[in-house]
């Protein structure tokens, strides 16, 4: 009765979100578009799958990198990998080897709690949660709040082989209590600095003898008592997937915060939500390729072709076989180039291409806090609801020049979209991007950009809305225009 409850409150919830996702998308706004991204995505697995379903909808055919690829111009494909990174393109109907690629790149993980590969154990008559710190997350925000696990699972199949599955289990499962005042009466003073390793763990239930009914105890009576995880948290995952706990063969799981996204703020203004950085851009870069093709003709004076690709594991530095840092998107642009190549592919296609292309880097920007403005340089301080943040250093953080913040700003002043730009401050670290990963893996001119914000890598997050919907627009707005505007400068030629 207690589950039914939560899970009544849950939606409950949901109906308030979507009651504001119906005014937002009565004027035109893909923020309602958005909220329901963000809900429907508590991992970078669960982002990726979303974003399968919404391109095979919009008409865009699976690829499989296994297989031998047939392209035509004027084709919309995607592939995935690992299910949690995605190229998509749009092939131009006027394209021919050599020509360029328009990219827009970002991510689809974020600082989060995972799972150890043996997460039971047991405390003071409690059955907590072993987990990991994945990225640089703000791992106070975590306390206290509502938590539950979704991610992914391998099941073995009836037929001898296995399958994955996404899971996501809805109410709330886990909790990190925070210790009582009465207990640390310092921590106003001297702050608030739990020990990741021994502070940061979930707790699940009290001891399974007490809490488990007589059911999940004979389910459980089989597994050993030196199980890897706890067999009240893979009974929880086996109700929600509707299978034999004995199935499950393998988890993946993140820890994930169970409050909804919704629009907050005294007039509806901003976004609260976890995951924004960096699934805020990822689909707006995402409907703007959707988009910008969706209509016959839209591809009938294209040149080049237009890419999104969405990479994992960026919070943690890309080093992976589906982070930037692999060679996953210009594998895709010499499979692409050869498949289009007619009889003859002229000398080096891939070289040419990538020198005529250019990639948008697209991840979220330190917006001006009211409370810390001394944390910005005083000239550099963007604003939530003031448009794309263009991110400038000199030190090479951000992949961003001179020529390519121009070209970018141009879109900009050609669709009356408003750019602001961010500079670091001399006395503080910088923070990076894929862009640079991307720029030098192949050197392919790039601009590193992003949504202002707040409150990035807590567990819940905000935005302005307004900025959602111009990032889209630009984003759009550099599929549909930018061939016009990038021949109009060229850098290296003889005239000085």
């Amino acid at each position: 009765m207690a589950n039914a409850h939560l899970n009544l409150l849950y939606l409950i919830l949901l109906c308030v979100v979507q009651s504001q996702v119906s005014t937002v998308e009565a004027h035109g706004s893909i923020v309602g578009d958005l909220l329901d991204y963000l809900n429907e995505s508590w991992t970078h697995f669960h982002a990726t799958a979303e974003a399968k379903r919404q391109l095979i909808d919009a008409g865009f055919h699976l690829l499989n990198e296994n297989d031998e690829w047939d392209l035509k111009p004027g084709g919309r494909y995607f592939f995935t990998r690992n299910m949690s990174c995605l190229v998509a393109f749009a092939v131009g109907e006027k394209y021919s080897a050599g020509n360029g690629f328009h990219v827009i790149a970002a991510h689809t993980d974020s600082p989060c709690l995972k799972l150890k590969p043996r997460s039971a154990s047991t405390k003071s008559g409690c059955l907590m949660i072993n987990v990991q710190t994945y990225g640089g997350g703000l791992w106070h925000t975590w306390f206290d709040r509502d938590l539950s696990v979704a991610g992914r699972v391998i099941l073995r199949d009836g037929n001898g082989s296995f399958i994955q599955k996404l899971v996501k289990v809805k109410r709330p499962l886990l909790r990190i209590p925070t210790l009582a005042i009465h207990l640390d009466r310092t921590v106003n003073k001297d702050g608030f600095k739990p020990n990741v390793e021994t502070h940061l763990i979930p707790l699940l239930a009290s001891k399974l003898e007490e809490t488990a009914s007589s059911e999940t105890k004979e389910k459980s009576t089989t597994t050993s008592t030196k199980a890897a995880h706890h067999p009240l948290l893979m009974q929880a995952l086996s109700d929600e997937i509707n299978c034999n706990v004995d199935d499950i063969v393998s988890i993946e799981l993140n820890v994930c915060d169970t409050q909804p996204s919704c629009l907050g703020g005294g007039n509806n203004e901003f976004i609260f939500s976890g995951r924004l950085d960096n699934l805020a851009s990822s689909y707006c870069a995402l409907r703007a390729l959707i988009d910008s093709c969706k209509s016959p003709g839209d591809l009938a004076s294209e040149h080049a072709i237009r890419m999104v690709a969405l990479f994992d594991n960026e919070e943690v530095g890309s080093g992976s076989i589906q982070g930037a840092g692999a060679p996953t998107m210009f594998q895709a642009m010499r499979r692409i180039i050869s498949c289009l190549a007619e009889k003859y592919v002229g000398e080096c296609s891939f070289e040419r291409a990538v020198r005529q292309s250019f990639l948008v880097s697209a991840d979220m920007a330190h917006g001006v806090h009211p409370n810390f403005m001394d944390k910005h340089e005083e000239y550099h301080r963007p604003e939530m609801q003031k448009g794309l943040v263009i991110k400038h250093n000199a030190n090479q953080r951000y992949a961003t020049s001179g020529v390519t913040s121009f070209l970018f700003q141009e879109i900009g002043k050609i669709h009356n979209l408003p750019t602001q730009e961010f500079v670091v401050r001399n006395d503080m670290g910088c923070g990076s991007t894929i862009g640079p990963i991307l720029a030098s893996g192949a050197g392919i001119r790039t601009v590193d950009c992003g949504i202002a914000q707040l409150s990035m890598h807590s567990v819940r997050e905000i935005c302005g809305k307004e900025d959602i919907d111009i990032a889209y627009k630009y984003f759009k707005a550099f599929y549909q225009t930018f061939s016009s505007i990038d021949r109009k400068l060229i850098v290296d030629s003889l005239a000085l």
